[in-house]
């Protein structure tokens, strides 16, 4: 099944290990990224920027959400695009999708803004694929998903064919089976440990899967978190991922627990009762 948004989870263990590789100084041409540095820096399609603020975001405002770039309370939702534009253009503030929705003017100063978005998430497949020179699901295949066992999972891209691209979908298009999203979210809940081996840095996934900013405390880095008890009756250290269409795969450390669920529907699941009743059952 397509895991739709839960896919801004993987996409975030992906910087993960894309700032940990700058901090090590394996980054090709020894180039440097930190959360805080500027982002337009490594997306040189973006230029001339589209609103002269955009100079002020930085990767940690991509992941947190709070780009100020126009999202779902403007009604730009998904990507949706007319024939003769391009995603990544759209995105960028070069055009507008599908219902004549742009993305180009910011709604507010970075940081200061929280807003759902993947047109602004998006925006990560450029600066990864431009940093790496490689495309985050061939990199992530390398690192993670051979190394634990994820054999049949495909990751959409997007763009090309006289379009930017194409690249990596950051914001969506993962398609694996509820097992195998089990078994990203088993290694999310070993802190990025995969039989004695660190795929992924303890210090991302602790900063990821905590409150990222006051605007929204439920948010972190491209996932979900309770610590701010918005599911009151599951334990304050569970953070998911969550998909249209309810594709989820929630992670509880202090019960060991992964609980994963896909498939194609319904859209109006009560996510509450379904973790809440899960964990009630446990305890």
């Amino acid at each position: 099944f397509d895991i739709f948004s839960s896919t801004k989870s993987f996409t975030s263990m992906a910087f993960g290990l894309l700032l940990e590789g700058s901090r090590n100084g394996k980054l090709f041409d020894g180039q440097k990224i930190e959360l805080d540095s500027p982002a337009y820096s490594f997306i040189p399609q973006g230029y001339p920027l589209s609103d002269p603020r955009k100079e002020r975001i930085t990767i940690r405002h991509f992941l947190s959400m709070t780009t100020g770039i126009p999202g779902e309370d403007q009604g730009v939702i998904g990507m949706p695009m007319a024939t003769g534009n391009g995603p990544f253009e759209h995105a960028l503030g070069r055009c507008p999708n599908r219902y004549g929705k742009w993305a180009d003017k910011l709604v507010a100063e970075p940081g200061t803004y929280w807003n759902y978005g993947d047109a602004s998430f998006c925006h990560l497949s450029l600066i990864f694929a431009n940093i790496i020179g490689k495309e985050m699901r061939d990199f992530m295949k390398e690192h993670v998903f051979d190394i634990i066992g994820i054999e049949n999972l495909s990751w959409d891209i997007q763009g090309g064919s006289g379009f930017i691209g194409p690249h990596t979908n950051a914001h969506m298009g993962i398609h694996i089976s509820a097992r195998e999203l089990a078994r990203f979210g088993y290694l999310l809940l070993h802190k990025g440990n995969w039989e004695g081996k660190q795929l992924i840095p303890v210090n991302w996934i602790s900063l990821a899967t905590d409150s990222s900013q006051e605007l929204n405390p439920h948010y972190g880095l491209g996932i979900w978190v309770n610590k701010t008890k918005k599911f009151p009756n599951v334990p304050s250290d569970m953070f998911w991922m969550d998909g249209y269409r309810n594709n989820l795969c929630y992670i509880i450390p202090s019960l060991d627990l992964v609980v994963a669920r896909v498939g194609s529907g319904p859209v109006g699941l009560n996510e509450k009762d379904l973790i809440g009743s899960i964990v009630e059952a446990i305890l």
